[in-house]
């Protein structure tokens, strides 16, 4: 199960973050800033993916972006480090080569993405046209 899911740039700032496990704001804050200097302060020679408490950080770098999740640490690594991939494909072929900025400026569509792909920390949906023909369908709706 997927017990939080962090998208941060490589100076900290946390510019996603979606929590499937509650937790108060003070441990959310010191949670954000420890999963960063795990990831940034791991040399690229080692794996994506390290225990962390009781659980595993999976996490991948995308140009500035750490795409971070913590899972139960019997959850398979490949399988997480798949499912970022997929999240970030959906993101690159909605906005256009995606870009920090469209994180930023339009976070309530990436939200929407998000909650089309994960519901309740597992993975909903495996298929990238469908969380597409879903998001592009809620676009239409709103628009309306």
């Amino acid at each position: 199960m997927i017990r939080f899911l962090l998208l941060q740039n490589r100076q900290g700032k946390t510019r996603l973050s979606k929590w499937y496990v509650p937790y108060d704001d003070s441990e959310k804050q010191s949670i954000q800033i420890e999963c960063h200097k795990v990831v940034t302060q791991r040399e690229a020679k080692f794996t994506n993916f390290v225990e962390w408490r009781t659980h595993k950080l999976v996490y991948r770098r995308y140009a500035g972006l750490f795409f971070t999740l913590c899972v139960d640490v019997n959850d398979n690594e490949l399988a997480c480090l798949e499912a970022i991939h997929l999240f970030v494909e959906v993101l690159d072929q909605y906005f256009g080569n995606v870009c920090e900025l469209d994180l930023v400026f339009n976070f309530h569509k990436v939200f929407v993405i998000l909650d089309e792909y994960f519901l309740a920390g597992e993975v909903m949906e495996t298929s990238r046209q469908q969380i597409l023909s879903r998001v592009h369908e809620i676009d239409r709706l709103l628009e309306a």
